[in-house]
């Protein structure tokens, strides 16, 4: 089993800064982590979850959603087993339950249906 656990949610104004983290854990994942792929989905109210950013854990390309391309960016931290994702000019529609997740292979997906563990969410609000 793999377990994720999100931080750095909060409330912020538009145009700042958050970064969350998400902390994974479990031995199939300590013992072969270059075999996942990381995810950032997010979820507002009333509306379907959606895809964020992604990347694999041995790193190379990443993938962003149109809508946070150029001020979002998804990396990792080998040595803490941690993923993150830096929000930069922050706007009101960002506005979500930001969750993390893993896919136990190195594809990267864009569909919240290829990734096998979630996180529980951490809240971000954007004031306008």
């Amino acid at each position: 089993q793999v377990q994720l656990v999100e931080s750095g949610g909060g409330l912020v104004q538009a145009g700042g800064s958050l970064r969350l983290s998400c902390a994974a854990s479990g031995r199939r994942f300590s013992s072969y982590a270059m075999g996942y792929a990381m995810g950032w989905f997010r979820q507002a109210p009333g509306k379907e979850r959606e895809f964020v950013a992604a990347m694999a854990w041995s790193g190379g390309s990443r993938y962003y959603a149109d809508s946070v391309k150029g001020r979002f960016t998804i990396s990792r931290d080998n040595a803490k087993n941690t993923v993150y994702l830096q929000m930069n000019s922050l706007k009101p529609e960002d506005t979500a339950v930001y969750y993390c997740a893993a896919r136990g292979t190195s594809t990267i997906a864009t569909n919240e249906v290829g990734y096998d563990y979630w996180g529980q969410g951490t809240q971000v609000t954007v004031s306008s």
